[in-house]
Parts: C-alpha cells; sequence; structure tokens
C-alpha cells in the first residue's frame, strides 16, 4: 500500500464524515473538510507522480473517491433543498449512465475503457466549485449568493454535455466492434 493510497484511503473515509457535518447544519465544518479532500487529492496524485508512487489500486481508488465525496454531497444538499433537486438528479443520473454503460460493454463482451474527457474534467471542476459555494453561502458567506445561479446553470450545461460525450464514445464503441 502506497502512500498515495493511503491518502485516498482518508479522504474516502471522510466522506460520511463531511455528509453528517452537511446533515447536522454545521457548514463551516463540512467546508473545511472538503477543502481538505481537495488538498489531500493533490497531495495524493502529486506523490504518486513525483516519487513514482502510482498503484494500480490508486488509478482506480482515486477517482472512486473523488466521485463518492461528489455524488454524496450532491444527494445531501439536494435532499436537504441546499441544491436544486433536479440537478442532484442530473449530476447522479449521469455518473449511473456512466457505471451503467461500461458494465453492459463488459456484460456484452466488449469492454470500454472510459478515459477522462476535457469535457467532464471542466464538469468536476465546476461541480467542486457548486459544492463549495453552496458550502460556503451556508456557512454564513453571502457575498457568493450572486454567483450560485450562474454556477448552477453552468454545472448542469457540463454534466449534459458531459454525459452525452461519454454517451457518444460509448456508442461508437459498441457500434464499431470493440474500437475505443
Amino acid at each position: 500500500m502506497t502512500i498515495p493510497n493511503f491518502i485516498t484511503l482518508a479522504r474516502l473515509l471522510a466522506v460520511p464524515v463531511v455528509v453528517w457535518f452537511v446533515i447536522s447544519g454545521w457548514f463551516a465544518a463540512a467546508l473545511i473538510l472538503f477543502v481538505l479532500a481537495g488538498v489531500s487529492d493533490a497531495a495524493d496524485g502529486f506523490i504518486a507522480k513525483r516519487f513514482g508512487a502510482a498503484s494500480d489500486l490508486g488509478a482506480y481508488l482515486d477517482p472512486f473517491a473523488d466521485k463518492t465525496l461528489l455524488v454524496s454531497l450532491f444527494v445531501s444538499l439536494g435532499v436537504d433543498g441546499y441544491l436544486p433537486v433536479w440537478l442532484t438528479l442530473l449530476v447522479v443520473s449521469r455518473d449511473f449512465l456512466i457505471i451503467g454503460a461500461v458494465a453492459l460493454s463488459y456484460m456484452l463482451a466488449n469492454p470500454v475503457a472510459i478515459h477522462p474527457l476535457w469535457i467532464s474534467k471542466l464538469n468536476t471542476a465546476a461541480q467542486i466549485i457548486l459544492i463549495a459555494l453552496v458550502l460556503a453561502r451556508e456557512a454564513g458567506t453571502d457575498a457568493l449568493q450572486p454567483v450560485l445561479l450562474p454556477m448552477i446553470l453552468i454545472t448542469a450545461a457540463l454534466t449534459v454535455l458531459s454525459g452525452a460525450a461519454y454517451l457518444l464514445g460509448w456508442l461508437r464503441h459498441m457500434a464499431g466492434g470493440g474500437r475505443s
């Protein structure tokens, strides 16, 4: 087990804690832990690349920890009314669409490799910014209120575009008999 993997596991273990903070209304604590999770994500990636500590486990564990954190926060913030429910459904549905497509391709003996697309990276960045803005607003930073609606709309658009890009790539892969 590498140091980056331990850092990633710590981030994964922080997910229920940050969700508990949101549910309990401790938004400043949730924001601090969310920011620390982001710093840990950068740290484990830096250590893995800089010191040759990358691993197959880390290649799967890191994006899993990131997705678990983001989806858990979208769900908890959406259910409690801090984010629009429609946006929460959109974000979660996109992720289920991708997971379902990958699983289906394996079941059909035509596995597809999923690689992050630039639109997906923008989408993830928008989701992170939106969650941080919502947590900061709920922690008492009213100055951010004017940027929330534009950020919600940007996140929604990027979620749709990212989901569509993955779906088109998957359809091309499945129609082409396995060439991705």
